[in-house]
């Protein structure tokens, strides 16, 4: 079993002061995050959006997968996949299948408040693992929450020494943000892995890992 990972916590007020431990995050954190905020507090209907962003103190951790907003969450990001995508072609975990020995799912809160969740499941080999279930709240989307919450998983599966990371997301319209994350973060088209077959409804990703 892996090691259970500590929170990481980085305030949007106090960048600077966060422990070297998690420097790239706070570097990139920073300049994604806050410069996002800052260009759009010049928009009028994204302004209070913008300085709701700007006050968060966001911490990552190990998911409590009885609590009930985060059992609410996994339900609402369920329903969200199926209202883009066929029930034959949607791999959205339900609650229950969070809790298997090779899934290791992460929490996303500001302060109490959940606002977002991402996991990372070790495919059979045990040299490459899969990101499942990224979900951030839709009133948190666009302010960089979904990029730290990669750049974690992405940090938790190179102290694994895995030697590629995989992931499977929609092909509609809908999923055009989170592809275009993915590609920025050096993911690129790749056929099926797995237990996916191929499928006009999903597009499957993957990054070598050094």
């Amino acid at each position: 079993m892996p090691a259970r990972r500590r929170a990481s916590v980085f305030t949007c007020r106090n960048l600077d002061a966060m422990p070297a431990s998690i420097e790239v995050l706070r570097f990139r954190f920073k300049s994604s995050f806050q410069g996002w905020c800052h260009k759009i507090l010049a928009c009028k209907t994204d302004r209070r959006a913008a300085i709701l962003l700007l006050k968060m103190t966001v911490s990552i951790a190990p998911a409590n997968l009885d609590a009930e907003d985060f059992r609410g969450l996994i339900g609402a990001h369920k329903a969200l996949m199926l209202e883009t995508t066929p029930p034959e072609s949607s791999h959205a975990l339900k609650i229950e299948a969070m809790r298997a020995p090779d899934l290791t799912v992460w929490e996303m809160r500001d302060g109490d408040k959940l606002v977002g969740c991402g996991a990372l499941k070790s495919l059979s080999d045990g040299k490459s693992g899969e990101i499942k279930a990224m979900h951030t709240v839709a009133q948190f989307r666009r302010g960089g929450l979904g990029k730290s919450m990669l750049r974690h998983i992405l940090s938790a599966a190179n102290e694994r020494y895995y030697s590629k990371l995989y992931l499977e997301t929609g092909s509609q319209p809908a999923f055009q943000p989170a592809r275009s994350l993915y590609e920025s973060h050096g993911f690129v088209s790749c056929g099926p892995f797995g237990d996916y077959r191929e499928d006009p409804n999903s597009i499957f990703m993957v990054k070598a890992l050094a």
